[in-house]
């Protein structure tokens, strides 16, 4: 939407390619890293992934401990536990393997190896104060971005709450974004994963704190996503659709690194914290309504989204075009096979006053192109209950 002033940094350096992992002794060398702890989850190390960067690492004689406590949404537990490990270990840098929970939670133990205190001490924004460890961030799904983000999210079940830790210093020195580490994945994971990342590209497109090299990449990630999501999830083994994918959900990271998302992300937070609903899937079914929304505040960019998604726009109106974003995404969701909603992981009315009041406190809701009221948040919410668009 334009600023009169912004920032865009992305200190991470990428490196992506087909089989890019071979590079990793040779990035862990140029970092420093004489011994490294491995982050990953326990489903990574069942799908064979893990071996096949210990076997990269094994084979130059990198020494590395593999630490795999790890839930779908980390917990402050795990990093803590992790930093343990690290410490007993000895290690000087740190290599994430995963998802967004694995790659979050490899951030965080790195910066307690420089920092003091606890991770509770860094909730929020800009409370680092050192550089932590070298992190090499390897993502082996297409969704999260935090390969190149400032953002760790944690759970913190002491206090029944979702926390992000969000600073320039957490992000990796290195993504190395590998496609051939993301054909095995799950056609279900695929698709929630993906969801995740046009979610990421759509909100920072249309919010408020965007400017032109933010929305740049978003256009991008927005295009790749529209053009390979499907063939990612009907054709798994479709290396150039995984690639771009991988690139796109990096694409969609730098853009909403610091200006933060929308709605949908807001309802995120305290849907996934007290239903313990996938953040990929939650993300999924809170796109749409949030977009039926938020038309009016951001009619052109609406439009572009549309025309973007291969919709026809030239003889319609940019109300009538706009609405086609909305109907494109809910397309591609039926198509991937995401037609769940909010009702059916047990989300109930008498809830709602508890999600909005979480929902409310996040940092994306002033940047949403519209301001809702209470009132709204309960419709969106209902509407998300029925999948109604």
């Amino acid at each position: 939407m334009g600023q009169s002033s912004f920032d865009f940094y992305n200190p991470t350096e990428i490196r992506y390619g087909a089989g890019v992992l071979s590079t990793l002794p040779a990035l862990t060398q140029c970092l420093g890293i004489e011994s490294a702890l491995l982050v990953c989850d326990p489903g990574i190390i069942k799908a064979g992934l893990v071996d096949r960067v210990a076997n990269v690492l094994k084979a130059a004689n990198i020494p590395f401990t593999i630490f795999s406590d790890i839930e779908s949404d980390p917990e402050v537990r795990s990093v803590d536990e992790g930093v343990r490990v690290a410490r007993a270990a000895r290690v000087d840098g740190v290599i994430g393997v995963g998802g967004g929970s694995a790659l979050d939670t490899a951030k965080a133990i790195a910066i307690m190896l420089t920092n003091e205190g606890t991770i509770r001490d860094y909730f929020g924004i800009d409370k680092i104060k050192v550089q932590g460890a070298p992190v090499i961030a390897i993502p082996t799904t297409a969704g999260t971005g935090s390969e190149v983000t400032v953002w760790s999210v944690l759970s913190d079940t002491e206090n029944n709450v979702k926390a992000n830790i969000g600073s320039y210093l957490n992000c990796p020195r290195i993504a190395l974004l590998d496609p051939e580490l993301t054909t095995t994945l799950p056609a279900a994971i695929t698709a929630a994963t993906g969801m995740d990342a046009l979610t990421h590209a759509i909100e920072s497109y249309v919010n408020k704190a965007a400017h032109v090299f933010s929305e740049s990449v978003a256009e991008k990630s927005i295009a790749l996503i529209a053009n390979n999501l499907r063939l990612a999830v009907l054709q798994g083994d479709n290396i150039e659709a995984r690639g771009n994918m991988l690139i796109a959900s990096t694409l969609a990271g730098m853009s909403f690194n610091r200006i933060r998302l929308g709605l949908a992300h807001a309802f995120a937070l305290p849907l996934g914290n007290l239903f313990h609903i996938p953040h990929g899937l939650v993300n999924s079914i809170m796109l749409t309504p949030v977009m039926k929304f938020n038309l009016p505040g951001n009619l052109a960019y609406y439009a572009k989204v549309a025309e973007l998604f291969g919709e026809r726009i030239s003889n319609l109106s940019v109300r009538e075009a706009a609405e086609r974003s909305v109907l494109a995404v809910h397309q591609l969701k039926q198509d991937i096979g995401l037609t769940k909603t909010l009702a059916d992981f047990n989300v109930s009315e008498d809830r709602f006053d508890e999600i909005i009041d979480e929902a409310m406190r996040s940092g994306n809701v002033p940047v949403n192109p519209r301001m809702p009221t209470r009132a709204d948040m309960r419709q969106l919410l209902m509407q998300a209950m029925t999948g109604e668009i």
